[in-house]
């Protein structure tokens, strides 16, 4: 399977927060068994905050609401829709949106746009989950229009934070996802990516302080200017292969199996 990949117009599943003009890799790598004893201990693992102004005023009550992105037209993939592809007697999109209603998070949305006719149906029957389905119409205009899409949705649901997870990424845990949510809620950052081995991969979980920003980027930028710039970013280590391999082409479905 595929790692972080380069971002194609449209495809709004592909990587749409790959390595930026700055760096992720110099970014501080959260320990989930660190912050759980933070947590029992009622300590925080990222200390005080700068006062700049900007930061969101947590009361613990405030949803975190996951976002899946499922609008793009799988280009590079080929003919097929990649998200309707079977992988172990399951379509892809709907593997990733299970994922997604089985972690920690309090909601979840998922954006359609290319071929929703389609996907949507695949998606409205998984147990224990009660996603809220928006279109985007502008899906053809890249990534960040899914993105924004998303994050609106989960605005008006009252989010404290969003999840945004990619549809083409059948492999990830739920697990994964529920350390970043324990990692957030513990105050280790408003801008948390899941990470492997200490390699940034995805979901990525923001705080609602950048909402605004996720709403003004345009193309295919997506998130991907937050990470490496905000003081309150770090990698969350998952212990998942998962978070790293998105599906993109036949290949890296051939390679999955």
């Amino acid at each position: 399977m595929s790692g972080p990949s380069a971002d194609v117009p449209g495809d709004s599943e592909g990587n749409w927060q790959s390595e930026p003009t700055g760096s992720t890799a110099d970014l501080p790598v959260v320990d989930p068994a660190a912050v759980a004893s933070a947590s029992a201990s009622g300590e925080r693992e990222h200390g005080d905050r700068d006062g700049d102004g900007d930061e969101h005023e947590r009361d613990g009550t405030e949803p975190i609401v996951g976002v899946l992105l499922a609008a793009g037209t799988s280009s590079r993939y080929g003919a097929a829709n990649k998200l309707l592809v079977a992988v172990e007697g399951e379509p892809i999109v709907r593997r990733a949106a299970a994922t997604l209603c089985r972690s920690a998070v309090d909601r979840v949305v998922t954006v359609l746009g290319y071929e929703a006719e389609r996907i949507g149906p695949v998606l409205d029957d998984i147990d224990d989950c009660d996603p809220v389905f928006v279109e985007n119409p502008a899906y053809k205009q890249g990534q960040s229009t899914s993105v924004r899409t998303g994050v609106s949705a989960a605005s008006e649901l009252g989010a404290g934070a969003v999840v945004i997870a990619l549809g083409d990424m059948p492999t990830v845990d739920p697990t994964s996802i529920d350390a970043l949510v324990d990692a957030y809620r513990a105050d280790a950052g408003d801008a948390l990516a899941a990470a492997f081995d200490g390699r940034r991969g995805n979901p990525v979980l923001f705080d609602r302080r950048y909402f605004d920003a996720l709403g003004d980027v345009s193309g295919d930028v997506g998130g991907r200017e937050i990470l490496p710039n905000s003081d309150r970013s770090a990698l969350v280590e998952t212990g998942d292969r998962g978070v790293l391999g998105d599906i993109d082409t036949e290949a890296d479905l051939d390679e999955y199996r």
